[in-house]
């Protein structure tokens, strides 16, 4: 009552907007750098579980943005993957906990978005999917929805282990540091490279900093006794001193900075914690 409630997460517009400059932006930077010919397609890989970040892929290809094929880069909880690969959305699976916890998602909000898009801006087909998703946890596309998908997209995933040697790999190769998430698109993306051939210029959306994702990043790249009894603040130094590079100025001295909220709720605690808060 009196309130009005939002999120930012990738179902927002607030997210998907600015997501959509990037790829423009990202296109131009490689053209005014020489590195491709104006109107030249150019193939995106984007690690993705929520399916906001390559909606936004989609929407800049929609509108002009030359481009050859968008990779979808799934981690071990690889429902899209399979989707992509079958035309059957099934989130009745086990749910893994991975290194790339922003992907670890079973129900992808913003694939219902691009169905919609697919088959002809039909509400009542796709009604008829998210309902089958809501009641049987599965759902299975028509011919014509998946062949525009395939037209499109390509999909894989790479598990931890993959992950962390392509942190390692990349880091040995280019003294450069990638997070987990961005490892994940890597992965994926030499093995969309093996599997098509593809030698189109491909950009890889790097998701975040490799610094908040510390210790998967210090293990892959200096091994498990390295980070072996270091807790999260020792890391950010040892990662920083490894690498060359400083630590993000919203991490630099966390730790000597007051904690202001403690609380905790549980899942079924949660609706009577907000209307707590609201009604302080």
């Amino acid at each position: 009552q009196n309130y009005s409630l939002s999120s930012a997460n990738s179902i927002n517009w607030g997210r998907l907007v600015p997501q959509i400059v990037y790829y423009f932006s990202a296109y131009l930077d490689l053209l005014a750098g020489g590195r491709i010919k104006q109107d030249e397609k150019i193939n995106f890989v984007v690690p993705t579980g929520n399916f906001g970040n390559i909606l936004a892929a989609y929407y800049a290809m929609q509108m002009g943005l030359p481009v050859n094929r968008l990779v979808c880069a799934s981690n071990a909880n690889n429902v899209l993957t399979d989707f992509m690969h079958t035309g059957v959305y099934n989130r009745d699976r086990d749910f893994q906990k991975t290194l790339s916890p922003s992907m670890d998602i079973l129900i992808s909000s913003n694939l219902e978005r691009l169905l919609y898009h697919l088959c002809d801006r039909d509400p009542a087909r796709v009604r008829g999917w998210m309902s089958d998703l809501n009641q049987k946890g599965v759902y299975r596309i028509d011919k014509d929805t998946r062949a525009g998908i395939d037209s499109m997209f390509w999909s894989a995933y790479s598990d931890d282990r993959e992950t962390l040697a392509t942190i390692r790999s990349v880091y040995r190769r280019y003294g450069y540091l990638v997070d987990t998430h961005t490892a994940v698109g890597l992965s994926v993306y030499q093995k969309y490279a093996a599997a098509t051939g593809d030698a189109a210029r491909t950009i890889v959306a790097s998701t975040a900093s490799p610094f908040k994702f510390n210790e998967s990043v210090a293990r892959a790249i200096l091994g498990e006794e390295a980070v072996r009894g270091q807790d999260e603040f020792k890391l950010l130094q040892v990662l920083e001193e490894t690498s060359g590079v400083a630590v993000p100025a919203g991490l630099k001295g966390l730790d000597r900075k007051p904690v202001f909220f403690r609380e905790t709720a549980a899942k079924g605690q949660m609706k009577d914690f907000v209307q707590k808060i609201l009604d302080a």
